[in-house]
């Protein structure tokens, strides 16, 4: 009975080698298909690579606001909703001239970042505009 246990198990460990080795070639190709629609769709958007390095680091954005859920802020993809919607500037929210209309019940605590992005480059908050809208 070892004996056929022994070939048994080697089979099964022969087969699941190569199944789950398949399915890695499956994901990759499916990494490289998103990643070209990503840059594709991204082309509207020239800075928004520059934006989400300011999302992510000096702007600290991403403490409060994330891709698809409401954190403390609301997610960026409501928000690029919104504002192509209205079709309102995200920069000049973030200069502070303009009023919130995404989420206005948050904007006491948005304001105080207002510190921070007021002082960024018009380039810098275009950047950040052109990142979300990319979402």
């Amino acid at each position: 009975m070892k004996t056929f246990l022994k070939p048994l198990l080697l089979l099964s460990f022969i087969v699941f080698t190569i199944s789950c080795g398949g399915k890695k070639d499956d994901q990759d190709f499916g990494k490289k298909a998103t990643n070209e629609v990503t840059k594709k769709d991204n082309s509207a958007f020239p800075l928004a690579e520059k934006g989400k390095e300011i999302f992510e680091g000096k702007g600290i954005c991403i403490t409060c606001h994330k891709t698809d859920v409401k954190l403390v802020g609301p997610s960026l993809i409501d928000i690029a909703k919104i504002y192509k919607e209205k079709n309102a500037s995200i920069a000049t929210f973030l200069k502070g001239d303009e009023k919130p209309i995404v989420d206005p019940s948050q904007y006491e605590i948005m304001k105080t970042n207002f510190a921070l992005t007021k002082n960024f480059s018009d380039e810098e908050r275009r950047a950040l505009e052109q990142y979300v809208l990319s979402q």
